[in-house]
């Protein structure tokens, strides 16, 4: 693949849709610095195809993505745009530490291994659950469904409930972390009111049932929605260039929250903000009986980390989030925090 050989600092001229003249998100006419602008924003009343690249001089482009390993910006060769076409059609490459991404089946693979022959990493025993094909089918098919047990809502309240809390970040990009099989990631881009959602989960399996949801139910959503396999602790996306990310029933599974937390937080741009649902544990009351019984806790509950609201809320503040709110009924938490 060519290399970009010019400088990423001369000035950057884009193209924005039109946007009405009291929209308070009118953008600036250009930019100077190095990496990829953080977003693109829009009045909430007006659906826009996000650009999800700056050209260079010869012929490639600076992408949304970044490399996992180092972070740096991507460099796109192939057509533009956070569409499933566009993605599918187009190479990526870490100018930084050389390494080369591509799409697998319909779906851009950048976890840290992408591309390795030998190496393979032993997952802990619940990410290899949802990477299973029969969970990854059985999922919005009475898996997800059976949640109602524990006090979710459903997923059309559900929804309802997490873009309140998105509204003021509405025309922007949404990242829906862990995003399974697409169950709200659909939602989010059907509603027409951000830029572009990225579905994102480590499971191969779940994005493969996401695009068969996909061309089965709505295939213009192939148009606004990126499927990204990627790891929720090593985010491929640039510090502060996210709008929004959600996670859905999804923290309790993951091996360790506060380096997932603490991965969004760096994404999300200042004023960006993070919706979350999980299954609380009961709190005890006692912080050090609850200390004392949470190693024999999780070896019941096959170390899914199922936190206290108190837990939570003190994890999201330690990652530098503030304004935490939440909604709890019975088992089922919505929380919401925002990047200071």
């Amino acid at each position: 693949m060519t290399t970009a050989s010019s400088s990423l600092r001369q000035p950057i001229f884009r193209q924005y849709p039109c946007l009405p003249r009291n929209s308070r998100y009118l953008p600036p006419l250009q930019f100077s610095f190095r990496r990829f602008p953080s977003r693109i924003r829009a009045s909430s009343a007006v659906a826009l195809e996000p650009e999800s690249s700056t050209q260079l001089n010869n012929g490639l482009e600076v992408d949304l993505f970044s490399c996992p390993v180092c972070y740096e910006p991507l460099i796109r060769k192939g057509p533009p745009g956070l569409n499933l076409q566009a993605i599918y059609r187009s190479g990526f490459k870490c100018n930084s530490c050389n390494k080369s991404y591509s799409s697998k089946d319909i779906y851009l693979d950048l976890t840290i291994t992408a591309g390795s022959k030998d190496y393979n990493e032993v997952q802990p025993n619940r990410t290899e659950l949802f990477r299973s094909p029969l969970v990854s089918f059985l999922y919005e098919r009475g898996w997800r469904q059976n949640f109602n047990v524990s006090g979710f809502p459903g997923r059309d309240e559900e929804f309802k409930m997490a873009q309140a809390y998105f509204k003021p970040v509405m025309g922007g990009l949404l990242v829906d972390v862990s995003c399974g099989s697409g169950l709200f990631s659909r939602k989010f881009a059907e509603s027409g009111t951000y830029s572009g959602v990225v579905a994102l989960d480590f499971s191969e399996n779940m994005l493969r049932q996401c695009y068969d949801f996909i061309k089965k139910e709505n295939p213009a959503l192939a148009t606004n929605l990126a499927l990204v396999r990627a790891d929720v602790s090593r985010l491929p996306f640039s510090t502060g260039s996210v709008d929004a990310v959600h996670a859905g029933a999804a923290l309790h599974c993951w091996p360790s929250p506060s380096n997932a937390v603490a991965e969004i937080s760096r994404i999300l741009r200042s004023g960006g903000i993070f919706v979350g649902t999980t299954f609380l544990r009961p709190s005890f009351g006692n912080s050090s009986i609850a200390s004392i019984l949470r190693p024999f806790r999780q070896r019941i509950l096959q170390n899914y980390n199922n936190l206290t609201e108190k837990e939570i809320e003190d994890l999201c503040t330690s990652c530098g989030l503030i304004n935490y709110r939440s909604k709890v009924q019975q088992s089922f938490i919505m929380f919401s925090a925002q990047k200071a």
